[in-house]
């Protein structure tokens, strides 16, 4: 079953893609154009653009690129203040309003390119500000939690409204998560949405990521499943709010039925953590 209302953010134009990569560096911009008109066919609702540590020019570029080619919003993707404001100023506002990936509890002041056009920002909670005001690593999900309610106050200062606002709690490859991540995932995700304060926000992560290095898994006859474990969280976090994802519009995300072998897996590797949830997923692609 498909997830009706899920925001599909394109991800392929990131300068990390190497065939994306080379199009960068031949500065082939027609083939950004190009592949950003594929994934609005293939039913991304914004295009991601990131341009790695290039200049500002690119970004300008890139983003010009990608406006030709679609009729959809595009995600301007960079930490960097230069790099964002340069995509924030050559995007078209009249397209709606873009996405702006990704602000940091150390990075506030990119708030204030909200003054050239309203946006919707992704906050990144993988990040917090500890007692002495240092930054240090979420690793709890009050950890998370504390960032979430950090940024929620720095947007709401800026008047953006509830449903504007997307959080991003960070996913980790579930093949290699010996720290508990998809625990603190969903957990993270949980206190989130029972924030009354915080009604009507949204969620996100590049979903890709969770899956990374892991093989293909197939039917007893061969033939390639798609996405299962990608499904599988999704089917556990959108109810709470998952419902954008970075990702490919060349995956199947569905919702799984909970006799589902995959979410099974999920859920399991959500209790056991550690080792014993690696060694779960290896079991599962064996």
């Amino acid at each position: 079953m498909a997830f009706d209302g899920l925001t599909i953010i394109g991800e392929s134009i990131n300068d990390s893609v190497p065939s994306t990569n080379a199009l960068y560096e031949a500065g082939d911009f027609d083939g950004i154009s190009e592949l950003a008109r594929f994934q609005e066919d293939g039913g991304a609702k914004y295009i991601d653009v990131n341009v790695g540590v290039r200049s500002p020019e690119t970004m300008t570029k890139a983003v010009k690129a990608v406006l030709a080619s679609t009729h959809v919003p595009v995600s301007i993707d960079s930490p960097d203040y230069a790099l964002a404001e340069a995509g924030l100023r050559a995007y078209d506002p009249s397209r709606g309003k873009p996405i702006l990936n990704s602000i940091s509890p150390l990075r506030t002041e990119m708030f204030n390119l909200y003054s050239i056009t309203p946006f919707r920002p992704i906050l990144l909670l993988t990040e917090r500000i500890d007692e002495s005001g240092e930054s240090v690593p979420s690793r709890t999900v009050d950890d998370v939690y504390s960032a979430a309610l950090f940024l929620f106050e720095k947007a709401k200062e800026r008047g953006i409204e509830n449903d504007d606002i997307i959080f991003d709690p960070g996913v980790s490859p579930i093949g290699s998560d010996s720290e508990g991540a998809l625990g603190r995932l969903v957990g993270a995700l949980e206190k989130i949405h029972a924030n009354p304060d915080m009604k009507g926000v949204h969620a996100s992560v590049g979903l890709s990521n969770f899956t990374v290095m892991l093989p293909s898994k197939r039917k007893l006859d061969g033939t390639p499943v798609k996405s299962p474990l990608e499904s599988a969280l999704l089917t556990i976090a959108f109810p709470l709010g998952m419902d954008h994802v970075v990702g490919s519009v060349k995956r199947k995300y569905e919702r799984l039925p909970e006799d589902s072998e995959a979410l099974q897996v999920v859920r399991e590797c959500m209790e056991l953590g550690g080792f014993a949830s690696i060694k779960r997923v290896r079991k599962f692609y064996r």
